[in-house]
């Protein structure tokens, strides 16, 4: 099984280094010294890591035969792909890889179908699954504690409990402003005896 573990950035330096965009959750284990990664495009690589340190929070790698900065400019949006054993799990029990949540069926505690994870989009504050609808619509899903009740790979299913308005359009509207407005209308129409 193949997985997506990184994007290159661009070039950081004089001498080859480039800094990456890490997507996966061990890059302990898929991004050290050594690692052999395929690329997409294909024609880019295989690449093999040479050296890697955080500079500034960024993880940055150093990979055989790019010794320049041209060098490094030049796989810039490379995907650095590793290749994975399928029935591998994750060290930590509540960590899952996209490959084992995708295709899910998603619903609601009570058994409500919602729709089909079809996509987990990585961004810099959360993941988020992309769930497909049965009328063909399209929701978002953080990916958190509070609204991913339940993932139950036995049973291919994910249980939420979404807040109002995330997968409906029956949204609780509250705001101290409202509550104002309603109190002080029992007070206009006061009596003018």
């Amino acid at each position: 099984m193949e997985l997506v573990v990184a994007r290159i950035g661009r070039a950081h330096g004089i001498k080859g280094e480039v800094t990456v965009e890490v997507r996966t959750d061990e890059p302990e284990l898929r991004l050290s010294p050594g690692a052999v990664l395929r690329t997409e495009p294909a024609s880019a690589g295989p690449l093999t890591i040479e050296t890697g340190r955080v500079h500034s929070s960024r993880l940055l790698l150093r990979f055989a035969g790019v010794k320049d900065r041209t060098g490094a400019e030049a796989l810039r949006n490379i995907l650095l792909i590793a290749d994975v054993d399928p029935a591998e799990l994750p060290e930590e029990p509540d960590e899952y890889y996209d490959h084992q949540l995708m295709d899910l069926d998603v619903v609601l505690e009570d058994g409500t179908e919602v729709g089909r994870i079809t996509e987990i989009s990585h961004l810099p504050s959360q993941d988020l699954f992309i769930v497909e609808r049965p009328d063909g619509s399209e929701v978002m899903i953080p990916f958190v504690e509070e609204i991913v009740a339940e993932i139950d790979l036995e049973e291919q299913r994910c249980v939420i409990t979404p807040p109002p308005g995330l997968i409906d359009d029956r949204a609780e509207i509250a705001s101290s402003r409202d509550a104002d407005a309603d109190a002080g209308a029992g007070v206009e129409g006061g009596d003018d005896a």
